[in-house]
């Protein structure tokens, strides 16, 4: 995978972010009315909110509803580097898993039993443990384990081999979010919630949840990453 642009969401990103650090929106002041931007940046509205809530994420804006966005830093709050920017993108790792990830977790939700659900409500629990404690090493490995095993669930050989041999990587993207100290429980929050899904055995909803929380846990890490559905809405 190559670092390449990503849709007319990451250039607004980039746009407002170099707007911002050059001082055209300085600090403390607010932002232009969405419609403006939208129409200045040539963007859709929808995908507008995506990229305003990258930045917020970054640490560079506040978005106060019904008040407008105001801008809270010239810089981005992360202090952590993307370790293997040399072998792949961040955003590009967050997209293979939606990927990956969804499919194996609607062919999990076929395949799951009473021991297995056992054995997630376990982790979930031991998750909120070392997360309430900051020992984000053991959360780390649990978040892990606990991806790794619907994919396990969903018993193809080449999803699960793709993301064991990417392992390292795999992880990084997992512990990024945890940065976030303030949004540290949001792992397991999400985590219950596609646990809830499983049981229910339906793959939509199991696939919808998983997906729903590496874009949530992908934002968390300050990036934005192109999800089908969303190019018809960008050119609209």
């Amino acid at each position: 995978m190559k670092n390449v642009p990503h849709t007319v969401t990451d250039a607004a990103i980039a746009t407002i972010r170099a707007r911002i650090e050059d001082g055209l929106y300085p600090v403390g002041s607010l932002l232009p009315a969405q419609r403006q931007l939208s129409e200045e940046l040539e963007i859709s509205r929808a995908s507008l909110r995506e990229a305003l809530s990258t930045l917020e994420a970054l640490g560079m804006l506040t978005i106060r509803a019904g008040k407008g966005v105001y801008v809270t830093s010239a810089q981005a709050a992360s202090a952590h580097p993307w370790r293997f920017a040399d072998q792949t993108s961040l955003p590009d790792t967050y997209q293979m898993r939606y990927a990956l990830e969804g499919f194996a977790a609607r062919m999990a939700a076929l395949a799951i039993g009473d021991a297995d659900v056992a054995w997630f409500e376990a982790n979930v629990e031991a998750l909120h443990a070392a997360l309430s404690h900051d020992e984000i090493d053991e959360a780390s490995q649990l978040d892990f384990e606990f991806h790794m095993r619907i994919v396990s669930l969903a018993g193809n050989a080449a999803i699960e081999s793709i993301l064991r041999s990417s392992a390292d990587i795999m992880k990084e993207s997992q512990r990024m979010p945890f940065y976030r100290r303030e949004l540290v429980l949001s792992t397991y929050r999400e985590h219950s919630a596609i646990v809830a899904a499983l049981k229910t055995r339906d793959p939509a909803i199991a696939g919808e949840a998983i997906e729903a929380h590496i874009t949530a846990a992908a934002q968390r890490a300050g990036v934005h990453f192109p999800v089908p559905g969303r190019a018809a809405v960008d050119q609209g």
